[in-house]
């Protein structure tokens, strides 16, 4: 089979499109023949080097979804055929792969392989950040930033379902418009206004709950000026570049706030945890409450090419890659 191969950290080109060996499942784990994978911000921080790599090389992703082919040893909750899908560290750009069972979910048949690639890894990330990071309730003042990014559209649909009123940031016109399509009371262009201020008026000076942050080093300073007394900022990732120069007391400075730093694999580590979250997301989908844009698909062949998209900020709602 093929796979897109990393031995040198780097720039996108950095994957190569390489023959490797088919594996087989050892016990407890499934072969599975990937149909969809979905591209994350993890893939690139993997990709880059800025997340330590387990071995001398890597297959990048962190969420696939495809075809069981064959079961190892043990396995029982699955068959061959059966439909899944998965979120893992790594090694989801490939053809083929062997998986533990346990960390694998059955797809309903009212959710298209697009669809689930397009919005796992993201969908558990908006569960947890909004039962899990801070508990969100209705009528709460709640800052999103890359409010039209893949995460960004479905916590917005979400926390508009909760009750809470969302203010988003963008970075283009198209973008703020698609925000708002989403479930975003207030959207603002961080090219041209500032969001501090927005919050503030929305909020009559008051600051907002809770922020959500997955850009990092460029909106964390102002992120904090957001908040409302004794709010909480969740600082989930970093495409503008990590955080070196937070300290706690910039924390009691903008008001005794509280900081989290969360992960999701530490939310989905145990089956039942797991489970329940997919379950909850995708009866959020099968409602209508949540929708999921259509991704933009490229072949797993052409993954560098989606992710010097991803990277360039050219990209609404979710990448997909076809095998």
């Amino acid at each position: 089979m093929k796979a897109m191969l990393v031995e040198t950290a780097g720039t996108a080109d950095a994957m190569r499109w390489t023959e490797v060996e088919t594996p087989s499942p050892g016990p407890g784990e499934v072969l599975i023949r990937h149909t969809r994978i979905g591209i994350n911000f993890i893939d690139v921080y993997y990709r880059s080097g800025l997340y330590a790599w387990p071995s001398d090389s890597i297959i990048p992703g962190a969420e696939g979804v495809g075809i069981v082919e064959t079961l190892g040893a043990a396995v029982s909750a699955f068959a061959p055929g059966d439909r899944v899908c998965y979120v893992d560290r790594l090694g989801a750009y490939c053809e083929k792969r062997t998986i533990a069972a346990d960390k694998l979910v059955k797809l309903p048949d009212s959710i298209a392989d697009d669809i689930a690639a397009a919005c796992l890894l993201k969908g558990l990330t908006v569960h947890y950040l909004v039962n899990a990071s801070y508990a969100v309730k209705a009528g709460d003042v709640v800052l999103v930033h890359a409010a039209a990014g893949g995460v960004g559209l479905i916590l917005g649909q979400w926390l508009k379902a909760l009750g809470a009123i969302a203010i988003g940031t963008a970075g283009s016109a198209d973008k703020v418009e698609l925000a708002k399509a989403n479930g975003y009371a207030h959207v603002v262009n961080y090219r041209s206004e500032d969001f501090v201020k927005t919050v503030m008026e929305v909020t009559l000076g008051e600051g907002c709950a809770a922020v959500y942050d997955s850009v990092g080093a460029d909106t964390w300073r102002r992120s904090l000026k957001s908040l409302r007394k004794r709010g909480m900022f969740v600082s989930f990732g970093q495409s503008s570049g990590m955080i070196t120069d937070f300290k706690f007391s910039d924390l009691a400075a903008h008001g005794s706030l509280s900081a989290n730093r969360p992960v999701l694999f530490d939310y989905i580590d145990k089956r039942p945890e797991l489970l329940e979250r997919a379950g909850d997301l995708f009866r959020m989908i099968e409602s209508g409450l949540v929708t999921i844009q259509p991704p933009e698909l490229h072949a797993l062949a052409d993954a560098a090419l989606a992710h010097s998209r991803l990277e360039a900020r050219q990209t609404t709602g979710s990448l997909v890659l076809t095998t």
